[in-house]
């Protein structure tokens, strides 16, 4: 396997009972596999694509001092602004070489979690970058919840089994801006080797190069999609809850050749979280004899904030 393997949502929307269980095969096997696949025909049109990105790189050609604005120390990176180099990957002194905004949660009336999640944060300068990062953040949430109804059915629960849990969940679309590279990194990339917190990432951007994803044997291979395919990945808390049935599989994005260092790189990845009071309690289905309980109980909002302390956005009292 040289590189990810790539699956299509069609099929299992598709009303023919057979095709919607070959999606279900083909990401169950790859997620247990190499914990990463590339997926065509999501809810995202090419017209949203477009108007997102010039909307972030808008925001991020804005100078410095209104940019810093809308950083929020008081937020620990949840919402808003995050300034260059603050995040870092867990166990690594060296902050990425990267800026990037996050958009969260809008939950409905009904979920009463409107008191729970910290309120977006407006861009003046820019009056449509928030509604359409808001309807890029809604349709890349409906795909992650098809994605987890398959995985559902290929574990062998109620195909509905994460919808309570991810609809109205603690996610977060984060367009990154990572800049030109203007002098030798000492020990920095653009994204240090890490595993990501969430139940799955659905990624825009991959296509411009530089993600690479430590297969098994220990050997990095590209993740090159196609243009109109999101990456989409298996996240540490799928991993637990799962047992290590499905990979939370360990990746990065490397530093561009020399000759390509005048180049800025723009990636949007969204963090698909579920509701904090979710249970990640390794499922009975994923236990035997052979895999024994891995992991004590948690919930998915302890075990975020352990890993927020881990990479730096939240500092421990």
């Amino acid at each position: 396997m040289n590189t990810i393997p790539s699956v299509n949502l069609a099929d299992f929307l598709s009303e023919n009972p057979l095709q919607k269980q070959k999606f279900v095969e083909e990401i169950g096997k790859a997620y247990e596999e190499i914990g990463f696949v590339s997926l065509k025909k999501h809810f995202l049109s090419d017209v949203l694509v477009e108007a997102l990105y010039k909307e972030v790189k808008s925001f991020f050609a804005l100078p410095a001092a209104i940019k810093k604005k809308y950083e929020r120390e008081e937020l620990s990176g949840q919402r808003g602004y995050v300034s260059f180099g603050k995040e870092h990957a867990k166990g690594k002194k060296e902050g990425d070489l990267k800026e990037f905004w996050h958009f969260g949660q809008e939950p409905d009336a009904d979920a009463k979690l409107i008191d729970v999640y910290p309120d977006n944060i407006y861009v003046e300068e820019l009056p449509n970058f928030n509604a359409t990062g808001m309807e890029a953040y809604r349709m890349l949430e409906k795909t992650g919840i098809y994605v987890l109804r398959a995985l559902a059915l290929y574990l062998g629960l109620d195909e509905f089994y994460f919808d309570y849990w991810a609809k109205n969940g603690n996610s977060i679309l984060r367009p990154i801006h990572y800049p030109p590279i203007t002098e030798e990194p000492k020990g920095a990339v653009r994204a240090g080797a890490h595993g990501d917190i969430n139940l799955i990432t659905l990624l825009m951007g991959a296509s411009s190069g530089g993600l690479q994803v430590l297969r098994k044997d220990g050997q990095w291979i590209d993740a090159i999609p196609q243009e109109d395919e999101l990456v989409i990945n298996v996240g540490d808390m799928l991993e637990r809850h799962t047992n290590n049935k499905l990979k939370s599989t360990i990746h990065r994005v490397i530093n561009p050749p020399k000759k390509e260092w005048n180049k800025p790189r723009y990636s949007i990845p969204f963090f698909m979280h579920p509701r904090s009071d979710m249970k990640l309690n390794c499922l009975d289905v994923c236990i035997d004899e052979n895999h024994p309980k891995a992991f004590e109980d948690i919930t998915a909002g302890d075990f975020l904030y352990q890993r927020l302390v881990e990479i730096g956005l939240i500092k421990k009292e």
